[in-house]
């Protein structure tokens, strides 16, 4: 504050005489008048400083005001122009992103998205391209789901239609022996029909199931002695390994002979004469591990990992000369993961495959 200002203030009546403060005299004075209920009893005089330093503040202060304006005017260009700059570094992959949901809407799963960029838009890409990719996978497998089980519903329709064209065209009888080819490709066609049926209602989480406390060693026993009989007229020895300390778990008894009668029925056909089929199993007190061993031929390192896809076969060793449309080991996959287990592949002792399934131990009352 100006410590000369008190001694610059002048007090005037209502008729413009002085009253109080200091006396009127050279300097100009700048009066403002004192109302009471709205009448003028007075005024209140100030005048001019003397010191340079006060003009030059009024001056600084009639310039500013005169360049104000044109300093606001220059500040709203310059946000308008930073807010177009902003909003088009942000409205082009905006609309990238736009263009490409719309594409995949329409059923084009190729598309992709720049994403070079280090911010959340860049990061929103990425994501974007990961969801594309995983929808064209998904729609890869489909169609070669459809086509794969198209071409294994074909296989036995042919057969059955040449078998009864041949029977219409009097080339062949229609005798006991080509009533039982026919019922062959009928009973094909319907394993075929269920385990697609089975797989699909696995696929949307509507496979039934009556999980029940299981000792699945013992019934893995008696699915194993069921088969003794084709074993041995296929060659094959059947063993048993030690019983594991506790095998009571939580499962299917139904959908556990299936897994267990594919598993041995896999063995079955892909195994040579003169080998041998050991079932065992071992738990740690918190899993049950049962594997099936069969021996060779056996299954390159390469195809381990592909064992359980929907109709995957093994060319060189177990080919499809041996029947089989390939979806009875991604079936027990799927049973077994509907009940909490898991299958899994390795290399067995004997030179063949070996087939083990992983399953919780049930709690102890």
């Amino acid at each position: 504050m100006d410590a000369s200002l008190p001694r610059r203030i002048t007090l005037l009546d209502a008729g413009g005489r002085y009253l109080a403060g200091r006396v009127p005299g050279a300097l100009p004075l700048a009066r403002r008048p004192i109302a009471v209920d709205g009448r003028t009893v007075g005024y209140l005089g100030v005048a001019r400083g003397r010191r340079p330093s006060d003009a030059m503040a009024l001056a600084f202060l009639e310039q500013l005001r005169a360049s104000l304006w044109w300093i606001l005017a220059f500040a709203v260009a310059l946000s308008a122009l930073a807010a177009t700059l902003l909003a088009r570094h942000f409205r082009g992959p905006i609309r990238e992103l736009a263009g490409g949901a719309g594409m995949l809407a329409e059923g084009r799963f190729e598309v992709r998205l720049p994403a070079g960029r280090s911010d959340e838009l860049g990061e929103l890409a990425r994501h974007f391209n990961t969801l594309a990719q995983k929808l064209d996978s998904a729609e890869s497998a489909r169609r070669q789901w459809v086509a794969d089980t198209s071409h294994e519903l074909r296989t036995p329709l042919a057969v059955l239609r040449a078998q009864l064209e041949a029977i219409q065209d009097g080339v062949r009888g229609s005798g006991p022996d080509s009533i039982d080819a026919m019922l062959r490709q009928v009973l094909a066609l319907n394993k075929l029909i269920d385990e697609l049926y089975a797989l699909a209602r696995a696929d949307v989480g509507a496979l039934e199931l009556s999980l029940v406390p299981l000792d699945l060693w013992r019934l893995a026993c008696d699915q194993a002695r069921a088969f003794e009989a084709r074993l041995l007229a296929a060659g094959l020895a059947l063993e048993f390994g030690p019983a594991p300390a506790s095998a009571m778990v939580l499962a299917d008894p139904d959908r556990m002979r299936q897994v267990l009668d594919n598993l041995l029925e896999n063995s079955l056909r892909y195994s040579a004469a003169g080998g041998r089929v050991v079932l065992g199993a071992a738990s740690d007190g918190t899993l049950l591990r049962l594997h099936l061993d069969d021996s060779a031929p056996g299954v390159p390192d390469e195809a381990l990992s592909r064992l359980g896809q929907r109709f995957y076969r093994v060319d060189a060793s177990r080919s499809r000369a041996h029947g089989g449309a390939g979806l009875g080991l991604a079936l027990c996959r799927r049973l077994l993961e509907a009940q909490g287990a898991q299958l899994g592949f390795a290399h067995a002792p004997a030179g063949g495959l070996r087939a083990t399934i992983v399953i919780p131990l049930a709690r102890q009352a």
